[in-house]
């Protein structure tokens, strides 16, 4: 045993290369980590799936790949630029963005304080002294270990204490998704003038973006699968219409009256992407942060320009984003989606239900005692 009765090992949940479930390996007695001099060690009590995990498990970011976000071994795919920087990953690797837990030891230079305060990790790794470069950034369980284990070690700047009556398993929904659903919409601008089309409904980003997007006064049309549609509707979006209509064009006028909005915030791309382009008003914005459906789409360059459109990528956010979550959770401004919780034991269980996608918000794996 360690410092506060911290045992030398622990469980985890290794990720030993790119490829299918079988890749994920649970332990019992994975090496417990050591906090560096400016960290923090934290015991979780819960982690989030995401996207991100999957597609670096399944190489899907890799320039080879052309398909839509499945789990599985991919065709094309190549390791060497499989994970979301277009770089590779070093194998032994912890995943697991969206942890939360108590800080039961730090390194020197941290403060005291910190000690048995709960905390959320922003995922972001960034080199401090240039906080602002989005070429010097590295994501928590891609290019350091992350949380699917009972503990992880992150600089302290990368916490923040959170007073909240949620539980672990709940504040674990949150980070990874909104972070980046706020993103998208600071991004594209979105104000209270607004109606936005929001893809992917249903999804962890696609719920936080309605959740987001509403606080800021905007109007909100959801996409969802009709199994899915009832769930959608209870996060509170102005409209749910299908999501892959034959015409959207039609759809949305048929369901709101107008057949353009002002922002597309997409999370899905694949075939339906170019009738997401034609449905945008003049002026307007597109802003994007996935592509499960497909991420190779017909791009009319004439729709683009002769609209006086603007494309926003999002990925990378300003580190005040998570600041301004952390915010919006302990005033009750936003409130959580739990799907299901799985022991961190059944992660590839867990994770097969995420891609199977039959679910409303996110689902949170939990390490043992």
């Amino acid at each position: 045993m360690t410092l506060e009765g911290i045992p030398d090992s622990m469980q985890a949940v290794v990720l030993t290369g790119h490829g299918g479930l079988d890749k994920l390996v649970f332990h019992e007695d994975w090496p417990t980590p050591v906090p560096g001099a400016d960290q923090v060690l934290i015991r979780v009590g819960a982690c989030g799936l995401n996207n991100t995990d999957v597609n670096t498990r399944s190489a899907w970011y890799s320039k080879g790949n052309t398909d839509a976000t499945t789990g599985e071994i991919l065709v094309g795919a190549d390791g060497q630029d499989g994970a979301w920087g277009g770089a590779s990953v070093s194998f032994p690797r912890i995943q697991g963005a969206d942890a939360v837990g108590t800080v039961v030891n730090v390194g020197d230079q941290v403060e005291k304080s910190l000690m048995g305060q709960r905390v959320m990790i922003d995922g972001w790794l960034r080199d401090w002294d240039d906080p602002m470069n989005l070429a010097k950034t590295g994501y928590f369980g891609s290019e350091c270990d992350g949380g699917y284990a009972q503990y992880t070690k992150v600089s302290h700047r990368q916490i923040r204490p959170v007073d909240s009556s949620l539980s672990d398993a709940e504040l674990a929904t949150y980070v990874c998704s909104y972070v980046t659903a706020e993103n998208m919409l600071n991004r594209a601008k979105v104000t209270e003038e607004d109606t936005v089309l929001i893809t992917g409904g249903s999804g962890g980003v696609g719920s936080a973006l309605i959740q987001l997007a509403n606080r800021r006064g905007a109007r909100c049309i959801a996409m969802s699968g009709a199994d899915k549609a009832p769930g959608v509707r209870a996060v509170g979006p102005y409209a749910v219409i299908d999501r892959s209509p034959e015409d959207l064009r039609s759809a949305l006028l048929d369901t709101i009256g107008q057949d353009f909005v002002d922002v597309v915030a997409d999370v899905v791309g694949g075939a339906l992407w170019p009738q997401l382009i034609e449905v945008i008003s003049r002026g307007g914005r597109y802003t994007c942060a996935g592509a499960i459906a497909g991420p190779i789409v017909n791009f009319d360059l004439r729709i683009f320009y002769l609209r006086d459109l603007t494309f926003t990528g999002a990925t990378v956010p300003p580190p005040g984003v998570f600041a301004d979550l952390v915010g919006y959770i302990e005033r009750g401004e936003v409130r959580p989606l739990l799907a299901a919780t799985y022991p961190l034991e059944e992660l590839r269980e867990a994770q097969q239900a995420f891609i199977d996608k039959r679910h409303v918000g996110n689902i949170v794996a939990v390490p043992g005692a």
